[in-house]
């Protein structure tokens, strides 16, 4: 039997963070309420939320064939979705940058300072042990604390 006289100074229930980074996907297939909630019961008193959508390039080979049109109506609905799920949380800012979701994801947690990465994550199919996913990949190269939300 374990007999714990004083609490253990650290314990991970006393960690609370000020600058989150929330990376989500805003289409309507994805549910980011578990990270959203996951966020705010980390946070600090008064701290910063940060939603982050990153879009992905296309490929020249196929961008040459969609009018530009259709991409930025695309990416006013993101805009749109994201600016929606900026308003659930107190503080929060949202952010849609263009690059490679893993390390954009881990980039932008340094330049901004954050001090800690709430990413959803699925469970692994094959693909994913060969080619790793985006959750990996913030795991493995982050600076901060990452809290992975399935």
């Amino acid at each position: 039997m374990l007999n714990r006289t004083k609490p253990d100074k650290r314990d991970w229930r006393a960690v609370m963070y000020s600058n989150i980074l929330i990376p989500v996907v805003a289409d309507e297939g994805h549910d980011n309420q578990k990270g959203l909630d996951a966020a705010r019961a980390l946070a600090t008193s008064g701290a910063r939320f940060t939603l982050l959508h990153v879009m992905e390039p296309i490929p020249s080979i196929a961008s040459s064939e969609i009018p530009t049109e259709v991409l930025a109506k695309v990416r006013e609905g993101i805009a749109q979705a994201m600016s929606r799920l900026g308003k659930t949380l107190p503080n929060a800012q949202v952010q849609l940058v263009s690059g490679h979701a893993g390390r954009t994801i881990v980039d932008f947690a340094n330049q901004y300072g954050s001090d800690c990465i709430v990413v959803a994550s699925h469970r692994p199919g094959l693909g994913d042990y060969f080619l790793g996913s985006t959750a990996a990949r913030v795991v493995r190269f982050a600076q901060c604390s990452v809290h992975v939300v399935r």
